[in-house]
C-alpha cells in the first residue's frame, strides 16, 4: 500500500531519487560511510552508503531507532567528524569551511550557555568571534530575543532561567548568526510536552522569518511531522537511510491540524516505517 509522501528507500529530499547539488545554501551527502573500532579492533559500521540532499530553505527531520547513526550524520554535516568514504558539502563547500564562514549553525541537545554571561551576552558572543567572516550586518539580537518571548530575560544569567528558556536562548543564538544552514540534535528532548509545543512555535517562527535550511534530529514522530517538509527514516546495523517521506500539510500547523486525520495518517505511516527500520536493524 502506498503511504503518504512515500519515496523509494534511499531517495533524497527534493525530486524523488535526486542526489544532485542543491545550490549554495543546501546540504549534499554522497556515499558517506563511517566505521568505528573498539580497543579490540571490533568494527561498528555507524553509516553505510548514505545519500541525502537537503534543498535550500527546507526543514528536514531525521528519525530512526537508537544507534542508527542520526547524530553521527549530523556531526558529519557540522564538520565535527569526517567520513571514511564519500563526501559532505554544505553551501557548496566543505562543512569546515562553511562553519568558518558562519554559514552553518548548530544547536546541540543541551543549551551550552556560558554561566557568567547574560542572555544577551550569550546570544551576542558568536558574532564577536572571527569577525572577518561576518557576511551580513549584525541582526537586532534584542528584537530576536523578544520575538522568542525572552524580552524580559535579556540581562538574566542562565542559572536564573528554566530549561525551556535556556533552550530558547540557544536557538536564538544560532539564528543570530543568520546561518544558511542550521543543524539541530534533539534540542527539545529534555522538555515536557507543553514546553516542547511552545518551542516548536518559536522555532518555526524564526525559521519562517529567516528561510534557513534546517536538518533536525529527533526521536519524536509528532515533532517530525509538525515541523518538517520532509522526514528521513534511518535503520541501524549498518546506519542507512531506508525511506524518505514528504509531509504534504499546510503551514502554519495549528493544533486543529495536529488533531486532524491527515496529520495522524503521517504519524501512523512513520510509526510503521520506524517499526520496519527497527526490525531491519535487529534481523
Amino acid at each position: 500500500m502506498t503511504q503518504p509522501g512515500s519515496r523509494p528507500a534511499g531517495a533524497s529530499p527534493g525530486e524523488p531519487g535526486d542526489t544532485g547539488d542543491t545550490g549554495d545554501t543546501g546540504i549534499v551527502v554522497r556515499g558517506v560511510g563511517r566505521t568505528y573500532r573498539d580497543q579490540d579492533g571490533a568494527a561498528t559500521v555507524a553509516l553505510d552508503g548514505v545519500e541525502l540532499s537537503v534543498p535550500p530553505g527546507r526543514f528536514v527531520s531525521v528519525i530512526g531507532p537508537s544507534g542508527c547513526g542520526k547524530s553521527t550524520l549530523l556531526r558529519m554535516v557540522a564538520g565535527l567528524e569526517r567520513p571514511d568514504v564519500g563526501e559532505v558539502t554544505v553551501c557548496g563547500t566543505t562543512p569546515q569551511r562553511a562553519a568558518e564562514e558562519k554559514r552553518l549553525g548548530l544547536v546541540p541537545q543541551g543549551p551550552a550557555l556560558l554561566p557568567w554571561l547574560s542572555v544577551l551576552g550569550n546570544v551576542a558572543l558568536p558574532g564577536k568571534v572571527n569577525r572577518r567572516h561576518n557576511r551580513r550586518p549584525e541582526p537586532d539580537l534584542v528584537a530576536l530575543l523578544r520575538r522568542a518571548g525572552l524580552g524580559d530575560a535579556l540581562h538574566l544569567r542562565p542559572a536564573q532561567l528554566s530549561g525551556g528558556m535556556q533552550q530558547r536562548v540557544a536557538i536564538v543564538r544560532a539564528f543570530g548568526l543568520q546561518p544558511d544552514v542550521l543543524l539541530m540534535d534533539e534540542p527539545f528532548s529534555a522538555l515536557d510536552e507543553f514546553n516542547r509545543e511552545a518551542q516548536h512555535e518559536q522555532l518555526l517562527d524564526l525559521w519562517e522569518q529567516q528561510g534557513t535550511t534546517v536538518l533536525f534530529v529527533t526521536h519524536s514522530i509528532l515533532e517530525a511531522v509538525r515541523l518538517s517538509d520532509t522526514v528521513v527514516v534511518m535503520a541501524a546495523r549498518p546506519g542507512r537511510i531506508v525511506d524518505v517521506v514528504d509531509i504534504d500539510l499546510p503551514r502554519p500547523r495549528t493544533q486543529e491540524l495536529i488533531r486532524s486525520p491527515q496529520f495522524h495518517a503521517y504519524e501512523l505511516a512513520l510509526r510503521e516505517r520506524l517499526r520496519d527500520a527497527f526490525e531491519q536493524g535487529v534481523a
